[in-house]
């Protein structure tokens, strides 16, 4: 028996196929480019999309027997939008999270009363990610591509409604939108009405526990499947991870690091914060994920080894990397690359090091780098122990995380041990989880969770938790010194807020 799970991300779409116990048998991934044909934009093709999820399913199942596939489960990145007109065709393209297009729609909207109300009951922070935003700035920016527009769906909506010609969309999905008002699990009357839609101009609400069954002909002779194999339509990636890696319960806490970065735990029911720092997300009935992203995890890494270390594998640059000491002998990365989201929600902020010397060499500036996306993460961290409590242990997933040296900068900063679970697909692990449990394989959510399997175990060594201490108060120094300089450097790089 085998289970599918089908993560739909902003730079690839894999489909990995799962045994019962979790063992990745089968999986294919195809890779896309990110789209900016103008400053701040960061846009995805709907189409080259659609055709990276028939391939990836294909190529993934001929591995096995497609006979013996229970069920598929979708997982996909969040916030995303895209605008069909009234002939169910986009009019858009894929406008994603990383877009900031609409940088002033959000800080108007978050200066206001009325942007805090629509955060504390929406669970999604205000801020230039939120389809609630970019629903805005269509509708000031673009207002005959906004009138023509029949529906504002994400791209799982997009690719379901390609498949069984539905539009419907699961709570998790809906409740990062800044659109779903989380006591009511309805859409949000002031938030509708703040980005000038009605309701019945998004999709269908449903659990993250819905199947589907019908693929359309289309869909099933090219990925060499039946008709009417179970889809679950699942849940976002960030909520899935936290399923995937097993942190499910009560002080259990993931943290996931791939090309951004994210802190989350779940909670029995919502939980916003009045300072308006983290974000709340649906999984399934009484699972809350509580948590804050940041937009630069591995991204910052890689932009450093093809700058400055393009000779490099990256097992040699962390290598270099680990033979500096903790704090890099005074040198403080900001790694705001691309702004800034939780705690902080500043698009306008930018990567900078500071406390250069001419001690400093390579290996300075790589371990710094990495101390900085850990600084942020950590960040993250402290605003979501006031509100969910201690943690107990951090499970950690994604690519930043293969490395050792990354593993232990975490454990050593928090002060915390840190597990990294054997299967590194933990969005489509999750995906899988879900639909397992949506078609009654298994008879409960965190059926997994008791399990203790994982490849190492970071414990945090005392004398460098009480160094990185000091230095985070250093870093967050710095930021609050440099907060209103990179609205100037924004302004130059042009990128103005009225």
């Amino acid at each position: 028996m085998y289970v599918i799970g089908l993560d739909f991300g902003t730079t690839s779409t894999k489909a990995i196929v799962f045994d019962k116990r979790g063992n990745a048998v089968s999986e294919h991934g195809v890779e896309y480019p990110i789209l900016t044909p103008n400053p701040g934009w960061a846009e995805l093709d709907p189409e080259i999309i659609y055709v990276a999820a028939i391939t990836s399913l294909r190529v993934a199942l001929s591995r096995v027997k497609s006979s013996e596939v229970v069920a598929i489960g979708l997982s996909t990145a969040m916030h995303s939008l895209i605008l069909m007109d009234e002939l169910n065709q986009p009019l858009t393209r894929v406008i994603t999270w990383a877009d900031n297009r609409s940088d002033e729609q959000a800080h108007v909207l978050k200066q206001s009363t009325l942007g805090k109300q629509i955060y504390l009951r929406t669970g999604t922070p205000i801020h230039p990610m939120s389809p609630l935003c970019k629903i805005m700035w269509f509708k000031e920016n673009e207002p005959e591509l906004f009138k023509q527009t029949h529906k504002f769906i994400s791209i799982k909506e997009y690719l379901l409604f390609r498949w069984f010609g539905q539009f419907i969309t699961d709570f998790s999905v809906a409740s990062a939108t800044g659109l779903l008002n989380l006591q009511s699990l309805e859409y949000d009357s002031d938030a509708l009405q703040t980005a000038g839609i009605k309701k019945e101009q998004l999709s269908t609400l449903v659990p993250t526990t819905y199947v589907l069954q019908g693929l359309s002909d289309e869909v099933a002779e090219a990925v060499h499947i039946r008709r009417e194999i179970p889809v679950v339509i699942g849940a976002s990636d960030g909520c899935l991870a936290n399923l995937g890696i097993g942190a499910m319960n009560r002080g259990e806490v993931g943290i996931t690091i791939g090309t951004s970065g994210a802190i989350r735990t779940v909670t029995p029911k919502p939980i916003t914060d009045p300072s308006e720092r983290t974000f709340c997300y649906a999984l399934a009935e009484n699972h809350w994920v509580v948590g804050g992203a940041t937009n630069n995890g591995g991204l910052l890494l890689r932009w450093f080894k093809e700058q400055f270390a393009r000779e490099l594998s990256y097992e040699k640059l962390t290598e270099e990397a680990g033979k500096v000491g903790v704090g890099s002998e005074g040198l403080f990365c900001l790694p705001y690359l691309s702004g800034e989201r939780a705690p902080i929600w500043n698009a306008h902020a930018r990567g900078c090091y500071v406390g250069m010397a001419l001690h400093h060499k390579r290996e300075h500036f790589a371990r710094s780098a990495m101390e900085g996306v850990i600084y942020a993460i950590f960040g993250v961290g402290k605003a979501l122990q006031q509100l969910a409590g201690d943690f107990g242990s951090l499970r950690a997933s994604g690519g930043f995380v293969q490395s050792k040296l990354g593993c232990q900068i975490l454990a050593d900063v928090f002060g915390t041990e840190v597990i990294v679970p054997e299967n590194p697909q933990s969005s489509g692990w999750g995906a899988a989880i879900l639909a397992l449990f949506a078609i009654g394989e298994i008879p409960r959510i965190d059926y997994y969770c008791g399990e203790d399997s994982h490849t190492h175990t970071y414990a945090p060594h005392s004398d460098n938790h009480i160094k990185y201490q000091q230095f985070y108060t250093v870093y967050e120094e710095i930021y609050n010194q440099l907060s209103n300089t990179f609205e100037k450097i924004a302004e130059i790089q042009g990128i103005k807020k009225e």
